[in-house]
């Protein structure tokens, strides 16, 4: 079988029309059809990729951020992070991150996880970084990131994310990795 030939279930895309093209985004109309032969058009949002830190201190807690998000208009705890510059190595995005949102440095960057958030509609890699403890700089968190920090027990994170206070993709996929891998023995 050649590396070429279509499997049975792949989806037969026909073009792409850019919509809005900004600087954190491309918004794009796919024309798609099924493999039964049905044809429509299919939204496609393409994002530039994202890193986040679970800053992790000596006590097992959490370095978080409490945030409103509009989309939402929710108040939610969230991971520091956000989207990577063209070209920049993402542990150097995260870290960067961490202490521009939080005013605290990480010691250490360990690749955990890396996912797609969305991938019926949304391309956006992100990765999802572990850091054994952080300083602080002595900077106030941003104000246009946060409105107050906070270093939650990781024993509370499941807790939290059934009772809808932790909701963001990110966080919750990279908190969740951090459990099975203190789970699993492997931190």
């Amino acid at each position: 079988m050649s590396t070429d030939a279509r499997r049975a279930s792949e989806w037969t895309i026909h073009g792409e029309r850019v919509i809005d093209d900004t600087r954190r985004a491309v918004l794009g109309i796919a024309d798609v059809e099924l493999p039964d032969g049905v044809r429509f058009e299919q939204y496609v949002l393409r994002v530039p990729p994202a890193a986040m830190v679970v800053v992790l201190d000596d006590a097992d807690r959490v370095l978080m951020m409490w945030r409103h998000r509009f989309v939402i208009d929710r108040w939610v705890w969230e991971l520091p992070g956000g989207y990577l510059d063209p070209d920049e190595d993402p542990a150097t995005c995260a870290a960067r991150e961490v202490e521009e949102e939080t005013g605290w440095r990480p010691r250490t960057m360990e690749p955990i996880l890396g996912f797609q958030p969305m991938v019926g509609t949304i391309d956006q890699q992100n990765i999802v970084f572990l850091s054994r403890g952080a300083d602080s700089t002595g900077a106030a968190p941003d104000s246009n990131e946060t409105e107050r920090l906070g270093w939650i027990p990781l024993a509370e994170v499941e807790q939290r994310i059934h009772a809808g206070e932790i909701v963001g993709a990110g966080s919750v996929a990279g908190l969740l990795a951090v459990l099975l891998a203190k789970a699993t023995g492997r931190i």
